[in-house]
């Protein structure tokens, strides 16, 4: 289980994971009005894509999953 949660992403992985993060986290503000429910999933989306760009992991790659950066 150690080794499943080990960094698997260079800097150009983690600055794109950075980016989508605020777009969720954004996208979770203006939506919260219109949907909580549309809201609160964009906001956790948005905060595990934040805790992979920081963390230097991520799930895809963690399963053995091929991503592009």
């Amino acid at each position: 289980m150690k080794k499943f949660f080990l960094p698997n992403l260079q800097t150009k992985g983690r600055i794109a994971r950075g980016l989508v993060s605020i777009i969720l986290l954004a996208a979770a503000l203006v939506c919260f009005p219109l949907s909580a429910l549309f809201g609160l999933l964009l906001l956790i989306s948005g905060l595990f894509v934040l805790f992979e760009a920081l963390r230097g992991w991520c799930v895809l790659r963690a399963c053995g999953i091929s991503t592009k950066i």
